[in-house]
């Protein structure tokens, strides 16, 4: 795929080995293998970390949008590798800079999440990665993701 295009939750299923409750990425609405992704995750009440985090005002953990991005930066990788994963081929978060957040995340948001491949060295991946909630960025990191 090295268009413009995106695709549903059955793509997505196949290009990350996550599933619920830690799958993270409902859609991706663009994809552009070698340049860039956009996805969304849809937030909702039944989220099993708002039964802690916290009762009587349910936050998204930042540790959870985090991992909605990387796994977003992850499927932009499978997709630029043209790999699928396997018992065989996985992509591991491998080290993140420049985390910051800038509002909380709650039910009845939906993140877009953006993973723009900065550069590829060797078998080290660096993503610059942006999540927004109605056109306002709440978290960005640069990530950096390797074949395991």
């Amino acid at each position: 795929m090295s268009e413009t295009g995106g695709f549903g939750i059955d793509e997505v299923m196949r290009r990350l080995p996550h599933r619920y409750p830690f799958l993270l990425v409902d859609r991706v609405l663009e994809c552009v293998a070698g340049e860039r992704l956009v996805a969304i995750k849809n937030v909702t009440a039944n989220e099993q970390f708002f039964n802690g985090h916290f009762p009587g005002r349910p936050v998204m953990p930042g540790v959870m949008i985090l991992e909605a991005l990387a796994q977003s930066a992850g499927i932009l990788a499978f997709v630029t590798a043209n790999v699928y994963p396997d018992e065989n081929v996985r992509f591991y978060f491998a080290g993140i800079d420049k985390a910051r957040f800038r509002r909380p995340v709650v039910p009845g948001d939906q993140l877009v999440l953006r993973a723009t491949l900065e550069r590829r060295i060797r078998t080290i991946w660096k993503f610059s990665t942006v999540a927004e909630v109605a056109g306002e960025e709440v978290a960005a990191a640069e990530m950096l993701v390797m074949p395991g």
